[in-house]
């Protein structure tokens, strides 16, 4: 009986932020799929260990690429990398973030403002607009980009404001994404996630502050959940797009949060 075809055979993906949490469960589970795959990220020995490491366990192509999303020149070179290497980008992962410490608003700096805003914003939209360029030309044109919105996309945190302004302003990003890469089969996406076991959320064991003011311990999935999620998002047409969807511990406190 034939094996069935890997639905990223053939296909070329980038992921942001590719060599920790979120981020590697994701690359490491489209290479599982079949793309040859780029993970970028800003530490060079993270990278080469993580691309080492996914290599290994799904005998895939996995190159490791260090860049500072936030920087345009670093970004160009990043694609020229791409263009240069396999000549076509299929899959854009726009999943790189960072955020700063849970203060009340006024505490926070202008220097932590600028760098989450970077890091979850202006990175995701050079990325996405080097990745334009490089689908409206390629054959066969087009391909799918899908961005990291996070809960916080739609609910906020206590004392989130930068990173919930900058995930809002995703969603904005994807909707004028899927939009304007409509007429050069260009799809795009967002997964927002909530709760994804990494060490970013390892706290969550003990107690994170909620809205009422209490500290709380909230649950967590497995990021292979995830990953799966975005795989199945990968995998569909480009006739076909998953605009949203919310991939979540089922009873972290949500719906009816606050």
């Amino acid at each position: 009986m034939a094996q069935a075809k890997r639905s990223g055979e053939g296909r070329i993906a980038l992921v942001t932020g590719g060599g920790t949490g979120v981020g590697r469960g994701i690359a490491a589970a489209l290479s599982a799929e079949g793309y040859s795959l780029v993970i970028t990220g800003r530490r060079p020995d993270v990278l080469e260990k993580a691309a080492a490491a996914i290599a290994a366990e799904t005998g895939g192509n996995v190159r490791a690429i260090a860049c500072d999303i936030g920087d345009p020149d670093q970004v160009g070179a990043l694609f020229g990398a791409i263009r240069s290497e396999f000549g076509r980008l299929d899959l854009l992962v726009n999943n790189a973030g960072s955020n700063v410490p849970a203060v009340p608003l006024e505490e926070v700096t202008f220097e932590q403002w600028s760098s989450i805003l970077a890091a979850n914003l202006t990175g995701a939209f050079l990325c996405t607009q080097h990745a334009f360029r490089l689908m409206k030309a390629q054959d066969p044109r087009g391909g799918r980009i899908i961005n990291n919105g996070s809960i916080s996309a739609t609910t906020p945190r206590p004392n989130s404001a930068p990173y919930t302004a900058t995930k809002h302003a995703i969603t904005g990003l994807t909707k004028s994404t899927a939009l304007d890469g409509r007429p050069f089969d260009i799809a795009c996406g967002q997964i927002d996630i909530g709760n994804a076991s990494t060490d970013m959320t390892e706290k969550m064991s003990t107690g994170v502050l909620q809205a009422n003011g209490e500290v709380a311990p909230e649950p967590t999935i497995p990021v292979a959940h995830v990953a799966e999620a975005v795989v199945y998002m990968a995998s569909l047409p480009l006739s076909a797009n998953v605009l949203t969807m919310t991939v979540m511990a089922t009873k972290m406190p949500l719906v009816g949060r606050g």
